[in-house]
């Protein structure tokens, strides 16, 4: 918006900024605090050159040559690499999974994302015309090519002989809090962007993302005021004109709102028409992250590690269907010191330790978070064969209560609405309002998202707003 011209404020209620992408030092261990995994790295450096900067002055990445460490109890291991034939060959060598499925799954990752990227994740489905060019007239040719019409662990289940390679590509439903087994297929389109594309790594951490935008917004003249909640956002004839804040009222031409848009209609937006179906919508999960100082390298531990359940099913239905933990839950582990050493003290490393949870309904979280650190430390033990608890040098706990506070999203909810059902991205609010003019949306609760704080623009030059 800056660099279209206009004067921007942003007000953030934080005391920093980035909001989920956050980072925090507890004792010698720096942690990236909310996203990890790193995709589509053209997406950041498009910013820098739309502010006419070379990206790299500004922000530096390296490409991973191993996704992901996979783990399970009867002690097989896939080292997911980079490079497709020697990810195909070890699938085949550890999991018995002929190297041709790998091979023909990836390509129809990379179909999918061909047809449905253009259509889905760069347009607003809620615009006619989404629906009435040529992009969407090819995706109407190839629907059943799509995986509209099946999910996620039944086209899996389909294309590989082995249960574990079912399981290990049904964990991309986690990416975006859905059930691999309500899920549509579609969201196979995921594993196209770790694989054929790449995952990266920010070579100062994920935090990185967070300083170097805002480094670009402040050079491009970006006025940020933190500590800083929004009370209302004002309208007057269908239109807005700012908002206030306790003690202030900042006038804007545009608003643009970045808080979960449940919890935005239900507080800065309470007066305004509410979209009540979508609020009632089911959430996605969440996540209870334990973050670890701990005081011994483990060799065959990479930056991304997954440590299977014995029963994802079952797993998953704990989380959507009875809204607890389960007793085997799946374990991951970030650990940024493996590519930036500074992170940990020397001979340790910074454990970033989760599991998908459900959404925070009311339960009894003290009680259910001291069961499921018990649950994690046995599994990592059994799985890693070592005693992991008196390795435990720091601790510091994030879980569904402490993600609605700090990060306002509704019920703790990682990614807003739930995506376990086919109509599901037809079920995200827009990024406008049709109530309101010059009210927009993003992040990971509307359709589609983005990744900015609450934002306040006032136009310099007139014309059309935001698209």
């Amino acid at each position: 918006m800056a660099c279209k011209g206009f004067e921007v404020t942003v007000l953030e209620s934080n005391s920093y900024p980035g909001g989920k992408l956050s980072e925090f030092q507890l004792h010698g261990y720096r942690f990236d605090a909310g996203p990890s995994l790193f995709t589509l790295p053209e997406q950041v450096e498009e910013l820098f050159r739309l502010a006419g900067k070379n990206p790299s002055d500004y922000f530096q990445y390296t490409k991973l040559p191993v996704a992901c460490h996979y783990f399970w109890e009867d002690g097989k291991r896939v080292h997911a690499y980079a490079d497709l034939e020697k990810f195909a060959e070890e699938v085949e060598t550890q999991l018995g999974e002929p190297k041709a499925n790998i091979r023909q799954a990836l390509q129809k990752s990379s179909f999918i994302y061909e047809h449905l990227a253009p259509l889905f994740m760069h347009r607003s489905l809620h615009r006619w015309q989404t629906w009435l060019n040529a992009q969407a007239l090819k995706c109407y040719l190839k629907l059943g090519k799509l995986g509209i019409f099946s999910t996620m662990h039944k086209a899996n289940q389909a294309q590989f002989k082995q249960e574990k390679t079912v399981q290990l590509f049904n964990r991309y439903a986690t990416y975006n809090g859905s059930n691999p087994y309500e899920t549509p297929a579609t969201l196979n389109i995921i594993p196209h962007l770790e694989f054929n594309i790449g995952a990266y790594f920010p070579n100062k951490g994920m935090f990185d993302i967070t300083n170097s935008l805002y480094k670009l917004a402040k050079n491009l003249g970006v006025h940020f005021i933190f500590n800083t909640k929004v009370e209302e956002v004002m309208v007057e004839g269908k239109r807005v004109n700012g908002v206030k804040t306790e003690d202030k009222t900042y006038p804007a031409t545009i608003v643009i709102n970045n808080m979960d848009m449940v919890n935005a209609y239900k507080t800065i937006l309470r007066k305004q028409k509410q979209p009540e179906k979508l609020l009632n919508q089911p959430k996605s999960s969440s996540a209870l992250i334990f973050y670890w100082g701990i005081k011994r390298e483990f060799k065959e531990l990479d930056l991304h590690n997954i440590l299977f359940s014995e029963n994802y099913q079952e797993e998953f239905d704990h989380i959507f269907n009875k809204g607890s933990i389960y007793e085997d839950p799946t374990v991951y582990i970030n650990i940024t010191s493996v590519y930036k050493k500074d992170d940990a003290p020397e001979g340790c490393m910074n454990w970033f330790t989760m599991i998908n949870v459900p959404n925070n309904q009311g339960q009894d979280w003290d009680h259910m978070i001291t069961d499921a650190k018990k649950a994690i430390i046995q599994k990592i033990n059994r799985i890693l064969q070592t005693d992991i608890e008196p390795l435990i040098e720091v601790e510091q706990i994030l879980e569904p209560r402490t993600i609605e506070s700090k990060t306002s999203s509704a019920n703790g909810a990682l990614y807003g609405n739930s995506s376990n059902n086919r109509y599901a991205a037809f079920l995200r609010h827009a990024n406008f309002s049709s109530d309101i003019a010059n009210l927009y949306f993003v992040g990971g609760s509307v359709h589609p998202g983005g990744g900015i704080p609450l934002c306040l623009l006032s136009a310099k030059i007139m014309g059309d707003m935001v698209k």
